[in-house]
């Protein structure tokens, strides 16, 4: 590491870089797990959700778990942790919270299941 006011060589901020992005792998590959297959963590629907039916409510949670269309403008870190989209003229915001095991701080380290519980919460924009 440079000390204060030096600049980083190129090779300390390639070995940052690399570490980002396994990071970011290691958060994709939890979050795809919760929100594709309800793993690794706890799913909550808000009141605006719940109120649609249940017809329409699990036709939510399938487009939810069903997303794929990841972009740099709506993932920017690669850890596919939030979306917004449109099912049946529903605008839905879906977005995943990285909690310490007791869900009452952030947790110390997202990419480790052993401190971290996963929340995703699928809620109607107008919600928000």
């Amino acid at each position: 590491m440079p000390k204060d006011n030096e600049p980083w060589d190129e090779k300390t901020v390639a070995e940052i870089n690399e570490l980002l992005d396994a990071n970011a792998a290691k958060l994709r590959e939890l979050n795809d797990a919760l929100r594709s297959y309800h793993q690794g963590g706890i799913v909550v629907i808000t009141p605006g959700i719940s109120g649609l039916g249940p017809t329409l409510m699990s036709r939510i949670l399938t487009a939810v778990a069903e997303f794929k269309d990841f972009t740099e403008d709506n993932d920017p870190h690669g850890e596919h942790d939030c979306a917004v989209m449109t099912v049946e003229d529903i605008r839905i915001i879906w977005k995943i919270d990285y909690y310490d095991k007791r869900r009452r701080y952030a947790s110390p380290d997202p990419t480790d299941p052993s401190v971290t519980s996963r929340v995703l919460t699928v809620m109607r924009a107008d919600e928000y």
